[in-house]
Protein backbone atom coordinates (compact mmCIF):
# COMPACT_ATOMS: atom_id res chain seq x y z
CA UNK A 1 0.00 0.00 0.00
CA UNK A 2 2.69 2.44 0.95
CA UNK A 3 4.60 1.64 -2.23
CA UNK A 4 1.53 2.16 -4.38
CA UNK A 5 0.74 5.40 -2.61
CA UNK A 6 4.24 6.65 -3.08
CA UNK A 7 4.15 5.77 -6.79
CA UNK A 8 0.83 7.60 -7.22
CA UNK A 9 2.09 10.60 -5.32
CA UNK A 10 5.20 10.74 -7.51
CA UNK A 11 3.16 10.68 -10.70
CA UNK A 12 0.88 13.42 -9.37
CA UNK A 13 3.87 15.58 -8.47
CA UNK A 14 5.33 15.02 -11.93
CA UNK A 15 2.07 16.04 -13.62
CA UNK A 16 1.84 19.10 -11.39
CA UNK A 17 5.36 20.14 -12.34
CA UNK A 18 4.59 19.71 -16.04
CA UNK A 19 1.36 21.71 -15.74
CA UNK A 20 3.24 24.48 -13.93
CA UNK A 21 5.79 24.56 -16.73
CA UNK A 22 3.03 24.76 -19.34
CA UNK A 23 1.27 27.55 -17.46
CA UNK A 24 4.49 29.50 -17.07
CA UNK A 25 5.29 29.07 -20.77
CA UNK A 26 1.78 30.18 -21.73
CA UNK A 27 2.07 33.25 -19.48
CA UNK A 28 5.41 34.12 -21.06
CA UNK A 29 4.01 33.73 -24.59
CA UNK A 30 0.95 35.84 -23.77
CA UNK A 31 3.17 38.45 -22.18
CA UNK A 32 5.47 38.58 -25.18
CA UNK A 33 2.45 38.80 -27.47
CA UNK A 34 1.07 41.74 -25.51
CA UNK A 35 4.44 43.47 -25.54
CA UNK A 36 4.89 43.05 -29.31
CA UNK A 37 1.28 44.05 -29.97
CA UNK A 38 1.82 47.22 -27.95
CA UNK A 39 5.02 47.97 -29.87
CA UNK A 40 3.26 47.42 -33.22
CA UNK A 41 0.32 49.60 -32.18
CA UNK A 42 2.62 52.42 -31.13
CA UNK A 43 4.70 52.04 -34.30
CA UNK A 44 1.55 52.11 -36.44
CA UNK A 45 0.43 55.34 -34.82
CA UNK A 46 3.83 56.96 -35.02
CA UNK A 47 4.90 55.69 -38.45
CA UNK A 48 1.55 55.63 -40.25
CA UNK A 49 1.80 57.21 -43.71
CA UNK A 50 -1.21 59.24 -44.68
CA UNK A 51 -2.67 58.31 -48.07
CA UNK A 52 -4.84 60.80 -49.85
CA UNK A 53 -8.31 59.25 -50.35
CA UNK A 54 -8.45 60.87 -53.80
CA UNK A 55 -5.94 58.29 -55.02
CA UNK A 56 -8.59 55.57 -54.86
CA UNK A 57 -11.15 57.81 -56.53
CA UNK A 58 -8.81 58.70 -59.38
CA UNK A 59 -7.75 55.09 -59.84
CA UNK A 60 -11.40 54.17 -60.33
CA UNK A 61 -11.70 56.79 -63.08
CA UNK A 62 -8.60 55.51 -64.90
CA UNK A 63 -8.94 52.74 -67.54
CA UNK A 64 -7.02 50.09 -65.49
CA UNK A 65 -4.99 49.27 -68.58
CA UNK A 66 -1.69 49.43 -66.67
CA UNK A 67 -0.03 49.92 -70.06
CA UNK A 68 2.76 52.24 -68.97
CA UNK A 69 2.05 54.79 -71.70
CA UNK A 70 2.05 57.55 -69.06
CA UNK A 71 5.55 56.55 -67.97
CA UNK A 72 4.38 54.95 -64.72
CA UNK A 73 4.27 51.20 -63.91
CA UNK A 74 0.51 51.18 -63.48
CA UNK A 75 -2.68 53.21 -63.05
CA UNK A 76 -2.35 53.49 -59.28
CA UNK A 77 1.18 54.85 -59.53
CA UNK A 78 -0.12 57.37 -62.07
CA UNK A 79 -2.97 58.33 -59.70
CA UNK A 80 -0.42 59.01 -56.95
CA UNK A 81 1.52 61.30 -59.29
CA UNK A 82 -1.67 63.14 -60.21
CA UNK A 83 -2.53 63.81 -56.57
CA UNK A 84 0.91 65.28 -55.92
CA UNK A 85 0.54 67.32 -59.14
CA UNK A 86 3.73 65.85 -60.58
CA UNK A 87 1.83 64.91 -63.75
CA UNK A 88 -1.27 66.09 -65.59
CA UNK A 89 -4.33 63.93 -66.40
CA UNK A 90 -3.66 64.27 -70.14
CA UNK A 91 -0.61 62.01 -69.70
CA UNK A 92 -3.06 59.09 -69.76
CA UNK A 93 -3.48 58.60 -73.49
CA UNK A 94 -5.91 55.71 -72.99
CA UNK A 95 -8.60 57.68 -71.13
CA UNK A 96 -11.30 59.52 -73.05
CA UNK A 97 -11.51 63.30 -72.89
CA UNK A 98 -14.59 62.97 -70.67
CA UNK A 99 -12.72 60.83 -68.15
CA UNK A 100 -9.79 63.22 -68.16
CA UNK A 101 -12.11 66.14 -67.42
CA UNK A 102 -13.64 64.22 -64.49
CA UNK A 103 -10.19 63.55 -63.05
CA UNK A 104 -9.20 67.18 -63.53
CA UNK A 105 -12.39 68.38 -61.81
CA UNK A 106 -11.76 66.04 -58.86
CA UNK A 107 -8.25 67.44 -58.44
CA UNK A 108 -9.22 71.03 -59.22
CA UNK A 109 -6.65 71.32 -62.00
CA UNK A 110 -6.57 71.64 -65.77
CA UNK A 111 -6.65 68.39 -67.72
CA UNK A 112 -3.69 69.63 -69.73
CA UNK A 113 -2.72 68.59 -73.20
CA UNK A 114 -0.37 65.93 -74.45
CA UNK A 115 1.03 65.57 -77.93
CA UNK A 116 -0.18 62.29 -79.35
CA UNK A 117 2.53 59.70 -79.89
CA UNK A 118 2.15 56.54 -81.92
CA UNK A 119 4.28 53.58 -82.87
CA UNK A 120 6.02 53.79 -86.24
CA UNK A 121 7.60 50.90 -88.11
CA UNK A 122 11.00 51.74 -89.58
CA UNK A 123 10.74 49.24 -92.42
CA UNK A 124 8.70 49.15 -95.63
CA UNK A 125 10.13 45.89 -96.94
CA UNK A 126 7.11 43.63 -97.14
CA UNK A 127 6.56 40.47 -99.17
CA UNK A 128 6.52 42.40 -102.46
CA UNK A 129 9.69 44.39 -101.80
CA UNK A 130 12.10 42.27 -99.75
CA UNK A 131 13.92 39.15 -100.89
CA UNK A 132 13.80 35.93 -98.86
CA UNK A 133 16.75 33.59 -98.43
CA UNK A 134 14.78 30.53 -97.32
CA UNK A 135 11.40 29.23 -96.20
CA UNK A 136 11.22 28.97 -92.42
CA UNK A 137 9.62 25.65 -91.36
CA UNK A 138 10.13 25.87 -87.61
CA UNK A 139 7.40 25.30 -85.03
CA UNK A 140 7.81 28.77 -83.54
CA UNK A 141 5.83 30.85 -86.02
CA UNK A 142 6.86 34.07 -84.35
CA UNK A 143 9.32 36.81 -85.20
CA UNK A 144 11.34 36.01 -82.10
CA UNK A 145 11.39 32.31 -82.96
CA UNK A 146 12.50 32.96 -86.52
CA UNK A 147 15.04 35.60 -85.51
CA UNK A 148 17.09 33.12 -83.49
CA UNK A 149 17.64 31.03 -86.66
CA UNK A 150 20.41 32.98 -88.40
CA UNK A 151 18.48 36.24 -87.92
CA UNK A 152 15.45 35.17 -89.99
CA UNK A 153 14.75 34.38 -93.62
CA UNK A 154 14.97 37.92 -95.03
CA UNK A 155 17.92 38.76 -97.27
CA UNK A 156 17.99 42.10 -95.46
CA UNK A 157 19.01 41.20 -91.93
CA UNK A 158 17.51 44.46 -90.64
CA UNK A 159 14.04 43.92 -92.15
CA UNK A 160 10.65 43.13 -90.65
CA UNK A 161 10.00 39.37 -90.42
CA UNK A 162 6.24 39.88 -90.76
CA UNK A 163 4.98 37.18 -88.38
CA UNK A 164 2.99 39.58 -86.23
CA UNK A 165 4.47 39.39 -82.73
CA UNK A 166 3.68 43.11 -82.43
CA UNK A 167 0.05 42.53 -83.40
CA UNK A 168 -0.32 39.73 -80.85
CA UNK A 169 1.15 41.74 -77.99
CA UNK A 170 -0.97 44.86 -78.61
CA UNK A 171 -3.80 44.95 -76.05
CA UNK A 172 -5.58 47.77 -77.89
CA UNK A 173 -6.00 46.09 -81.31
CA UNK A 174 -4.03 48.99 -82.78
CA UNK A 175 -1.91 46.83 -85.11
CA UNK A 176 -2.94 44.63 -88.01
CA UNK A 177 -0.91 42.83 -90.68
CA UNK A 178 -1.55 44.30 -94.12
CA UNK A 179 -1.59 42.44 -97.44
CA UNK A 180 2.12 43.04 -97.88
CA UNK A 181 2.93 41.28 -94.62
CA UNK A 182 3.81 44.43 -92.70
CA UNK A 183 2.34 45.48 -89.35
CA UNK A 184 0.25 48.61 -89.75
CA UNK A 185 -0.54 50.84 -86.79
CA UNK A 186 -4.01 52.40 -86.50
CA UNK A 187 -3.29 55.89 -85.11
CA UNK A 188 -6.75 56.27 -83.55
CA UNK A 189 -6.22 53.16 -81.40
CA UNK A 190 -2.51 53.42 -80.61
CA UNK A 191 -1.80 54.65 -77.07
CA UNK A 192 2.02 54.50 -77.28
CA UNK A 193 2.22 51.78 -74.63
CA UNK A 194 5.64 50.59 -75.91
CA UNK A 195 4.74 46.86 -76.01
CA UNK A 196 5.42 46.54 -79.76
CA UNK A 197 8.74 48.33 -79.30
CA UNK A 198 9.85 45.82 -76.70
CA UNK A 199 8.65 42.67 -78.49
CA UNK A 200 10.19 43.35 -81.92
CA UNK A 201 13.43 41.32 -82.24
CA UNK A 202 14.68 43.66 -84.98
CA UNK A 203 14.06 46.87 -82.98
CA UNK A 204 12.01 48.31 -85.84
CA UNK A 205 9.28 50.04 -83.83
CA UNK A 206 9.76 53.48 -82.30
CA UNK A 207 7.34 55.80 -80.51
CA UNK A 208 7.10 59.15 -82.30
CA UNK A 209 5.00 62.30 -81.94
CA UNK A 210 2.30 62.35 -84.61
CA UNK A 211 3.64 65.62 -86.00
CA UNK A 212 6.94 63.99 -87.00
CA UNK A 213 5.81 63.13 -90.51
CA UNK A 214 9.16 62.69 -92.23
CA UNK A 215 10.18 59.06 -91.71
CA UNK A 216 12.98 56.86 -92.98
CA UNK A 217 11.33 53.46 -93.37
CA UNK A 218 14.59 51.52 -93.53
CA UNK A 219 17.29 50.37 -91.11
CA UNK A 220 19.69 48.75 -93.59
CA UNK A 221 23.33 49.79 -93.34
CA UNK A 222 24.23 48.52 -96.80
CA UNK A 223 24.98 50.91 -99.65
CA UNK A 224 23.78 51.44 -103.20
CA UNK A 225 22.96 48.49 -105.43
CA UNK A 226 23.80 45.98 -102.70
CA UNK A 227 21.11 47.41 -100.44
CA UNK A 228 18.55 47.60 -103.25
CA UNK A 229 19.32 44.03 -104.39
CA UNK A 230 17.99 42.77 -101.07
CA UNK A 231 15.00 45.12 -100.79
CA UNK A 232 13.55 47.44 -103.43
CA UNK A 233 12.69 50.11 -100.84
CA UNK A 234 16.06 50.13 -99.08
CA UNK A 235 17.93 53.35 -98.44
CA UNK A 236 20.82 53.37 -100.92
CA UNK A 237 22.68 56.25 -99.27
CA UNK A 238 22.37 58.33 -102.45
CA UNK A 239 22.18 61.54 -100.40
CA UNK A 240 19.44 63.24 -102.43
CA UNK A 241 17.25 63.70 -99.36
CA UNK A 242 20.13 65.49 -97.61
CA UNK A 243 20.36 67.97 -100.48
CA UNK A 244 16.60 68.44 -100.89
CA UNK A 245 15.79 68.78 -97.19
CA UNK A 246 16.33 71.86 -95.05
CA UNK A 247 19.95 72.46 -94.00
CA UNK A 248 20.92 70.13 -91.16
CA UNK A 249 17.60 68.25 -91.25
CA UNK A 250 19.03 65.01 -92.66
CA UNK A 251 22.49 63.52 -92.62
CA UNK A 252 23.95 60.22 -93.75
CA UNK A 253 25.24 57.94 -91.00
CA UNK A 254 26.61 54.50 -91.84
CA UNK A 255 24.90 54.52 -95.25
CA UNK A 256 21.51 55.44 -93.77
CA UNK A 257 19.58 58.70 -93.83
CA UNK A 258 19.04 59.99 -90.28
CA UNK A 259 16.55 62.78 -89.51
CA UNK A 260 17.25 65.42 -86.89
CA UNK A 261 13.81 65.86 -85.32
CA UNK A 262 14.97 68.86 -83.35
CA UNK A 263 14.51 70.66 -86.69
CA UNK A 264 11.09 69.11 -87.27
CA UNK A 265 9.47 72.50 -87.85
CA UNK A 266 11.40 72.88 -91.14
CA UNK A 267 10.68 69.33 -92.35
CA UNK A 268 8.60 69.00 -95.52
CA UNK A 269 7.78 66.45 -98.26
CA UNK A 270 10.46 68.08 -100.41
CA UNK A 271 13.06 65.77 -98.86
CA UNK A 272 11.25 62.71 -100.24
CA UNK A 273 10.68 63.73 -103.87
CA UNK A 274 13.91 62.46 -105.39
CA UNK A 275 14.37 59.34 -103.26
CA UNK A 276 14.89 56.57 -105.85
CA UNK A 277 13.43 53.82 -103.63
CA UNK A 278 10.85 55.65 -101.48
CA UNK A 279 12.83 54.68 -98.39
CA UNK A 280 12.15 58.15 -96.98
CA UNK A 281 8.51 59.18 -96.94
CA UNK A 282 6.08 61.78 -95.65
CA UNK A 283 3.38 60.17 -93.48
CA UNK A 284 0.32 62.28 -92.73
CA UNK A 285 -1.48 59.80 -90.50
CA UNK A 286 -1.20 56.05 -91.13
CA UNK A 287 1.81 54.35 -92.68
CA UNK A 288 1.77 52.37 -95.92
CA UNK A 289 -1.10 54.32 -97.45
CA UNK A 290 -0.93 55.14 -101.19
CA UNK A 291 0.45 58.66 -101.69
CA UNK A 292 -1.97 61.30 -102.87
CA UNK A 293 0.44 62.60 -105.51
CA UNK A 294 3.44 60.87 -107.03
CA UNK A 295 6.54 62.97 -107.59
CA UNK A 296 8.86 61.57 -110.26
CA UNK A 297 12.41 61.52 -108.88
CA UNK A 298 15.47 62.18 -110.98
CA UNK A 299 16.88 58.95 -112.36
CA UNK A 300 13.52 57.25 -112.86
CA UNK A 301 11.92 56.65 -116.23
CA UNK A 302 8.17 57.08 -116.01
CA UNK A 303 5.75 55.83 -118.64
CA UNK A 304 4.19 58.61 -120.68
CA UNK A 305 1.11 58.29 -122.82
CA UNK A 306 0.43 61.14 -125.23
CA UNK A 307 -3.09 62.49 -125.37
CA UNK A 308 -2.49 63.85 -128.91
CA UNK A 309 -4.10 61.66 -131.52
CA UNK A 310 -2.03 60.92 -134.60
CA UNK A 311 -3.07 62.70 -137.81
Amino acid sequence: MNKDWKNGSGVLNLLTEKMNEIVVAAIILVGLGLIFATILAVAYRKLKVYEDPRIDQIEELLPHANCGACGQPGCRAFAEKLVTKEMTPAKCTVSSSEQLEKIAALLGVEAGSEEKRIARLLCAGGKREAQNLADYQGHLKTCRGEAVVAGGIKACSWGCLGLGDCMQVCDFDAIYMNEDGLPTVIPELCVACNDCVEVCPKNLFVLMPIDQKLIVQCRSLLEGDLAESKCSVACTACGRCVVDGAPGLIEMKENLAVINYELNEVASPAATRRCPTNAITWVEWQQFQPPGKIHSPIGRVEKYRSEVKPV
